[in-house]
């Protein structure tokens, strides 16, 4: 049985504790336009179908395509205001789920903040952090390996020794940016952060992002890794903090200039990846696990600007600037499991287009 919410607020209850710290400081981009919910509240403004101008004929024909394809919950924000929030077979508002790969950007935001804070620098090598051997290259190949290599997902190194990287995983396969992998080594940056930062990976995390947004949730080991997991609306949090350039409120929290770089191409080799993000609109891109190039977008069917956070079985956050939109999507796999991207993607925008057009 499907719980179906629309145009509401719901009563949520914190997964995980948060306190408001100091954000970075940085020149404030802010648009006055865009609605943030209180950190220290479950209200959230919402806006309706019919104020928007949407088809509302086409709400119901997306939310059983939705239901059909093993969703969790799925939210639509329009400038930072709820316009859909649906639940489907018992989750709820305060119910915590994984967010997989699309966590990664987690790392991107964090590593951007460390950054303007003068603890990192990504253009350095990642053995200035984490001294030498936190491979298992030669020296002189590990030594090309910068940090923005690890974001950019092109360090070179083997992208078939499994999820665990510790040295013995993270073996040569080609120099530093000149091979393009989908690759967990991307984790060594929350390495780097902590080193740099003299705290935990968690502990600077919540601190410097978590926190500043009103998010909950919490990292989880799973597959000898930590995994992010967190309720809807948190992960919508995010979403509606990057969709703003990286601003909460009056708060820079990520900087501007970073954010934009992380969210444009990030190398040659894929040109539909930034840093962590997927990138659609662009001439041709590559998929986890495939040294083949296909030609064309990501999702024909989305905007050509839009950018998302891809994690597997289907975990999505969508951030559309042309059309104001954060969307967000958790459940289980639409269709078979994935890591990234999905035909899902390109379908469900089809839905979605015929909702807002």
């Amino acid at each position: 049985m499907k719980t179906v919410t629309y145009l509401s607020i719901l009563v949520m209850a914190i997964f995980f504790s948060c306190s408001k710290k100091d954000a970075p400081i940085d020149e404030p981009q802010i648009d006055n336009t865009i609605y943030f919910p209180p950190i220290h509240s479950n209200e959230w403004t919402t806006t309706s179908i019919g104020d928007l101008g949407w088809n509302n004929t086409a709400l119901k024909p997306l939310v059983d395509y939705l239901e059909a394809k093993n969703t969790k919950s799925f939210m639509i924000l329009h400038e930072g205001k709820i316009v859909i929030e649906i639940y489907f077979d018992g989750h709820s508002s305060t119910t915590p789920w994984y967010w997989a790969s699309a966590g990664k950007t987690l790392t991107t935001a964090v590593s951007g903040i460390a950054q303007e804070q003068g603890l990192i620098d990504i253009n350095n090598k990642v053995s200035d952090y984490l001294g030498t051997g936190w491979t298992s290259a030669p020296l002189e190949k590990e030594n090309l390996i910068t940090c923005k290599h690890l974001l950019s997902m092109n360090s070179g190194l083997d992208d078939s020794m499994g999820n665990n990287v510790s040295p013995e995983n993270l073996q040569y396969a080609a120099d530093a940016g000149t091979r393009w992998a989908y690759h967990n080594v991307y984790k060594k940056m929350q390495d780097v952060i902590a080193e740099a930062s003299g705290q935990n990976w968690i502990t600077y995390f919540n601190s410097v992002l978590r926190d500043q947004t009103g998010m909950s949730g919490a990292w989880i080991k799973s597959d000898d890794f930590n995994v992010f997991w967190s309720t809807t609306r948190s992960m919508a949090r995010f979403g509606l903090l990057i969709y703003a350039n990286g601003a909460w409120e009056n708060t820079q929290i990520i900087p501007k200039s970073f954010l934009n770089e992380a969210t444009n191409t990030s190398q040659s080799i894929n040109p539909s990846y930034g840093y962590l993000w997927w990138l659609n609109g662009k001439s041709s891109y590559r998929l986890p696990g495939s040294q083949l190039e296909f030609n064309g977008e990501l999702a024909p069917n989305a905007p050509n600007d839009m950018y998302a956070a891809l994690g597997k079985n289907d975990q999505k956050i969508y951030v559309v600037p042309s059309k104001k939109l954060v969307v967000v999507r958790m459940g289980n796999a639409a269709d078979d499991t994935n890591f990234a991207l999905s035909s899902f993607d390109n379908d469900l925008w089809e839905k979605i287009n015929d909702l807002i057009d």
